[in-house]
């Protein structure tokens, strides 16, 4: 499918590079961190990082529950080997499970989303520590979806991929010399044993990355949508998660009492004033 200018794998690259490099010196830093899971997303955020500031100035944490899949940290490690990246293991377990001591009826989507923020407040932690800014890895089709969790993985201070779908996530992983292994395992948040992020989103990736594309970018009404050969169940259930997932995608709402209320008529680029 064509993606406009964004099918120009070189063109999106030096973009993307040349993104993080801009946003991170800027602030006046040179450094970043990330969650590397192993999987695709984190893995491209990386080699992004490593050519934009150097693999010196990129710090990679691998953060893993005692049920992640021990593939998981392998690929990880593999992908930090192969951008140059700095590489570390926080394993989450004896705080995530701490919390859950107290609720041991939490099913499997509360578990999942402690073991998300958990993750974060370790990078936001390490960020202090380190004096650099979080990049995050959600990508264009899982921000669209709302397939991500709120102040979890959703959260970073700058995302070079939030506006490239996966299918374009793929492309440009294999563009960039992201490891074969990491390209081609089916994509998963780990957050439980076997779990895969298509079986649990009901569709595949491909599928809704042509619909997105049309309904989103090309603003195809639901008539043309289903013209287009596209199943009108399909595109109503897709619209309904896009529109129950805007608020995640948003600053949260805020009670306008005054003139120049922020996110609505304050809204200034984040370098305002300089």
């Amino acid at each position: 499918m064509p993606y406009g200018l964004q099918s120009n794998m070189e063109l999106l690259r030096k973009l993307l590079v040349g993104f993080v490099r801009d946003e991170v010196n800027k602030v006046g830093l040179n450094k970043v961190i990330l969650g590397l899971s192993g999987g695709i997303d984190s893995a491209l955020v990386a080699f992004i990082a490593a050519e934009a500031l150097g693999g010196d100035n990129v710090h990679a944490v691998c953060m893993p529950y005692k049920t992640s899949n021990p593939e998981s940290e392998e690929h990880a490690r593999l992908v930090a080997s192969a951008c140059g990246v700095n590489f570390s293991v926080i394993p989450i377990s004896t705080m995530v499970d701490a919390y859950f001591e107290l609720f041991p009826d939490a099913n499997n989507m509360r578990r999942g989303n402690k073991m998300a923020r958990e993750r974060m407040t370790i990078l936001f932690d390490q960020s202090a520590l380190l004096g650099a800014l979080v990049l995050g890895t959600s990508n264009k089709t899982e921000l669209l979806l709302g397939y991500g969790t709120l102040y979890g993985d959703m959260a970073s201070a700058l995302n070079p991929i939030g506006d490239i779908y996966k299918s374009q996530v793929w492309e440009l992983s294999a563009f960039m010399g992201v490891p074969v292994e990491v390209i081609e395992k089916k994509p998963s948040a780990d957050l439980w044993m076997g779990q895969t992020d298509e079986e649990e989103l009901g569709f595949t990736y491909s599928k809704v990355d042509e619909l997105l594309y049309l309904m989103v970018d090309q603003r195809l009404t639901r008539s043309e949508l289903i013209a287009e050969g596209l199943e009108s169940e399909f595109v109503d259930m897709i619209y309904l998660k896009i529109q129950n997932s805007h608020f995640k995608r948003r600053l949260p709402v805020i009670a306008k009492v005054s003139n120049r209320t922020i996110d609505r008529d304050f809204r200034y680029a984040r370098d305002w004033g300089k």
